[in-house]
């Protein structure tokens, strides 16, 4: 987890508002190692504690399976919302900003985490992600209540080159009288792709308009894909 505690701490927050303003995601190269990485996959069928278990074709989601995991969380999770939150905050600001909306994040998660329980919201969010031959993941967008973050994170915790064939990530933009774009995004193991939980600002000849993102995961070929889910909302 030392080495994911010093390449957040190097994360620069203007270069990740750059390639969210660019390609409407950003990724953070080897964020997790491979030991973090397969502790993480382990925990799927472990002893830890999870608050929930979807399986996503019960619910027109797609095919596959999630869990969500309760407080305490495990550590390198517990870090990682705490770490990525600030600067990703500082871009939510920004976003504030310029879309005209009021409302500004805290410097740190806890501070933001206190908003949402007074909101009502107060099961956490994380989740670990499971994916097999055929399965597949529906666009959509994470909303687990009026308190929404604007940004949220993706870990991969497989091999895609050694673990499975197909499963790629996938981002969607829709913007106003245009048909929707897609974005492929290449990840390999250890790899976070930072994205719009619901849309982002888009600048346009008469100002920043919204721009409305889903993400998804396109159908897996073979072999079995794990990924992490960090969002910063929690849920009612």
């Amino acid at each position: 987890m030392s080495g994911m505690k010093t390449r957040l701490s190097a994360l620069d927050a203007d270069v990740l508002r750059s390639r969210l303003d660019e390609w409407g995601y950003a990724c953070i190269p080897s964020l997790l190692g491979a030991k973090d990485c397969a502790a993480l996959t382990r925990c799927y069928d472990g002893k830890s504690s999870f608050r929930n278990h979807v399986i996503m074709a019960r619910h027109g989601f797609g095919q596959g399976e999630y869990k969500y995991f309760d407080d305490p969380l495990p550590d390198v999770v517990q870090a990682l919302r705490e770490a990525l939150y600030p600067p990703l905050a500082a871009i939510a600001n920004r976003w504030n900003g310029v879309l005209g909306v009021d409302e500004r994040y805290p410097a740190d998660h806890a501070g933001y985490r206190a908003i949402c329980h007074t909101n009502g919201q107060t099961k956490p969010t994380p989740l670990l992600l499971r994916y097999g031959p055929g399965d597949h993941n529906r666009l959509h967008q994470d909303l687990y209540g009026d308190e929404v973050f604007p940004l949220q994170a993706t870990i991969l915790l497989s091999d895609p080159d050694k673990d499975f064939t197909g499963g790629e990530f996938v981002v969607t933009e829709q913007r106003p009288r245009q048909q929707s774009r897609v974005e492929v995004v290449p990840l390999k193991r250890g790899d976070a792709v930072i994205f719009p939980v619901r849309h982002r600002p888009v600048q346009g000849s008469r100002g920043y308009y919204r721009a409305t993102m889903r993400h998804g995961v396109s159908r897996l070929h073979s072999g079995a894909r794990t990924t992490l889910g960090i969002i910063f909302h929690d849920a009612k």
